[in-house]
C-alpha cells in the first residue's frame, strides 16, 4: 500500500455519526467518495420511528454499497458496521418503540444468565430489524464506586465474576442472532468519581487490584467471543506511568495488555471522540493518531461535521508524514473486514419485532424477578389499605444525569404504576433536584395523606432529594421509599424502615414495583452491589410480612 493510497484507506477505521434522521446529502458524499467502517446512531440525533430508522439504515447501506460498486465491484461490499448504544435500562438509544428491557443492574439482580443471554438475543433481534448490527454492550464496568457518576446502573453490580457471568451471557445471546457486542469500557471505568464525558478520570489502583476485578468481567467477555472492546477515557498510572494519559493513547493497554496479555483478536474502538476526556479542537487530531498507534482499530466519531473534516484531514497528513503504521492499519482494515463479513450473513428480521408481544413478556419477567425488598421493619409490605385510603406518590421528574442517558425521556409514570391497584393516588413530581419551596410544601401536605411512596434517584449524589426524603419521614406519615435508579440511596435516608430498589424507571420495572408492594408476586431480587455499611451484595427479602 503505497502513502497516497493509504491515506484513503486509513479512513476505513473510522466509524462515522451525523445529525438527522435522514441521510444527509453531505454524509451521503463521504460514503460514496471514501471507505469507513461504519457509522454510529445516536438517539437524540437520529432516530425517529422504528421504519424511519430502517429507512435511514437502508439509505447508508446503499451509499455505502454504491462506492464498493465503483471501487471495486458488488463481490467486494461488506455491509457497514452500524452501531448503537441499546444498553437497555438508563441507555435505550434506539428510541421509545423498543422493548424496554431493564438493564444490567436489574439483570445483575436478578442473576440467571439463561435469562440475560435470552435479553441478549431480544435486543439483537430488534437491533437487526432496525438495520443495526453493532451493540455498543454491554457494560463490562463494576458498580463498585457510589459516587461514579456515569455507571451505576449500566453495571451488572460490584461482584467481578458474577459481573463477567452475565456479560458473557448478554454476549451469547447478542451474537448468537446475528449482532456484534462490545464489551465496554477498558480497563474498567466503575471505580472513577468523574464523568469522563466531562473532565479525564484516573484510577490509583495497582495491578493487583486490576487484574482481580476491574479486569474480571473483560477476560469473561473475550472468553465468550466478544467482537470489540472499546477503549475507556481513562488514566491508568499502573499501567503506563503516566497520570494524564488516557487508556485509548496508551500502547500498554490497547496493545500489550488487551492483545498479547488478554489474548483478544477482535476489534478494539474508542469511546466518543468528542468526549472532554480527550482533546478537543485541534488537539484532537493528535489524540487520534495516538489512538490508532497505541493499537486502536476503530475510531468513534461524533455527529460533528467540522470535527470530522478535520481529524479525516489530519490523518491523510499523518500518513503522508509516516506518523501511522502502514502494517498497522492493514491489520485493522482486516479485523473490521472480517466481523462485517460474519455480520452479512444474519437475516433481517421483520419491523413486527420491535417491541413485540414475546419480548414484552421478557422484559415484564426481567422486571418483575429484579425488584429487591431492602427493608421492612415496620411491616407495611404488602399494602392492606382501607377503601378510599389516600396515596401521595412522590417522585422527580426524571432527566438525563449523563450523557450516556436518556432517562428524559420516560415518562414519570410511578403514580400510574400504583393506579393499578389502588383508586386514590395522586402524584407530586418535584424537579431533580427538588427545591426547597417544593420540600416545604410537600410536607405541608404530607398528613392528608395514609401512606407515602417516595420515589428517589440518585439521591446518593443529590443531597435535596434526601432532604426531602428525611423532612417527610420526620412527618410520622407510613412511608415506602423507592431507589429508582442506583441501590445506593438508603445511604442518603437510611431511617426509612421500608425500602425497596427497582433499577429504573421504565414502565414494566414499575408496574413489577406495584405488583410486589400489593403482594401479588414475591419480592425475588437480590442487591447486586452493596449499599454503603447498611447491606451487603446478595440481601434481599424474599417475603412479605403477610
Amino acid at each position: 500500500m503505497n502513502s497516497a493510497s493509504q491515506g484513503d484507506e486509513v479512513l476505513g477505521l473510522l466509524v462515522l455519526a451525523f445529525e438527522g434522521r435522514e441521510l444527509p446529502a453531505g454524509m451521503q458524499r463521504r460514503l460514496t467518495a471514501a471507505p469507513a467502517a461504519g457509522v454510529t446512531l445516536f438517539r437524540y440525533v437520529n432516530i425517529g420511528t422504528p421504519s424511519e430508522v430502517r429507512g435511514l439504515t437502508d439509505q447508508l447501506q446503499r451509499a455505502a454499497a454504491a462506492r464498493d460498486a465503483a471501487a471495486g465491484g458488488a463481490a467486494a461490499h461488506l455491509p457497514l458496521l452500524i452501531a448503537a448504544d441499546q444498553e437497555g435500562g438508563q441507555l435505550q438509544g434506539l428510541g421509545g418503540a423498543t422493548t424496554p428491557f431493564a438493564g444490567n443492574m436489574a439483570i445483575g439482580a436478578v442473576g440467571d444468565t439463561a435469562l440475560a443471554e435470552r435479553v441478549g438475543s431480544a435486543t439483537a433481534r430488534e437491533l437487526l430489524a432496525l438495520g443495526v448490527n453493532v451493540a455498543y454492550a454491554p457494560v463490562c464496568d463494576l458498580a463498585t464506586n457510589p459516587d461514579n457518576p456515569a455507571i451505576g446502573i449500566r453495571s451488572f453490580g460490584d461482584d467481578p465474576a458474577a459481573a463477567g457471568a452475565m456479560a458473557a451471557a448478554v454476549i451469547r445471546g447478542l451474537r448468537a442472532a446475528g449482532v456484534a457486542a462490545t464489551a465496554k469500557h477498558f480497563p474498567g471505568l466503575g471505580d472513577v468519581a468523574l464523568d469522563t464525558h466531562l473532565a479525564l478520570a484516573s484510577t490509583a489502583h495497582g495491578r493487583d487490584r486490576l487484574e482481580s476485578v476491574e479486569l474480571v468481567p473483560f477476560r469473561a467477555a473475550i472468553a465468550a467471543g466478544v467482537d470489540l472492546v472499546m477503549s475507556a477515557h481513562l488514566a491508568v498510572p499502573a499501567l503506563t506511568g503516566e497520570a494524564s494519559l488516557p487508556a485509548t493513547l496508551a500502547r500498554e493497554v490497547m496493545h500489550d495488555l488487551l492483545r498479547t496479555e488478554m489474548g483478544f483478536d477482535g476489534l478494539s474502538i474508542t469511546d466518543a471522540l468528542d468526549m472532554h476526556a480527550m482533546a478537543q479542537g485541534g488537539g484532537q487530531v493528535l489524540d487520534v493518531i495516538a489512538a490508532l498507534r497505541a493499537g486502536v482499530d476503530l475510531l468513534l466519531c461524533a455527529p460533528d461535521a467540522a470535527a470530522l473534516e478535520r481529524i479525516e484531514a489530519g490523518l491523510r497528513h499523518a500518513v503522508g508524514r509516516r506518523l501511522i503504521d502502514g502494517e498497522g492499519v492493514r491489520v485493522s482494515l482486516a479485523r473490521a473486514a472480517a466481523l462485517r463479513r460474519r455480520l452479512a450473513a444474519a437475516t433481517q428480521p421483520d419491523l413486527e419485532v420491535v417491541g413485540c408481544v414475546e419480548h414484552a413478556r421478557l422484559a415484564r419477567e426481567l422486571a418483575q424477578r429484579s425488584i429487591t425488598l431492602v427493608r421492612d421493619e415496620d411491616g407495611l409490605l404488602p399494602l392492606q389499605l382501607p377503601p378510599g385510603s389516600r396515596i401521595a406518590a412522590i417522585m422527580p421528574t426524571p432527566r438525563d444525569l449523563t450523557p450516556a442517558d436518556t432517562s428524559s425521556t420516560v415518562p414519570a409514570a410511578l403514580a400510574d404504576a400504583l393506579r393499578r391497584h389502588h383508586g386514590s393516588v395522586e402524584s407530586f413530581v418535584t424537579g431533580q433536584p427538588p427545591t426547597d419551596a417544593e420540600v416545604a410544601a410537600l410536607r405541608a401536605k404530607a398528613r392528608d395523606f395514609d401512606l407515602l411512596l417516595i420515589g428517589t434517584i440518585s439521591a446518593s449524589a443529590d443531597a435535596a432529594q434526601a432532604t426531602l426524603v428525611q423532612t417527610l419521614l420526620s412527618t410520622g406519615v407510613p412511608t415506602v421509599t423507592v431507589a429508582l435508579r442506583t441501590p445506593f440511596d438508603l445511604g442518603a435516608y437510611p431511617a426509612s424502615k421500608t425500602h425497596l430498589c427497582t433499577y429504573g424507571i421504565l414502565r414494566p420495572t414499575l408496574d413489577a414495583l406495584a405488583d410486589v408492594l400489593w403482594g401479588l408476586i414475591p419480592p425475588l431480587g437480590r442487591l447486586p452491589a452493596a449499599v454503603a455499611d447498611l447491606y451487603p451484595r446478595g440481601h434481599g427479602l424474599t417475603r412479605l410480612a403477610n
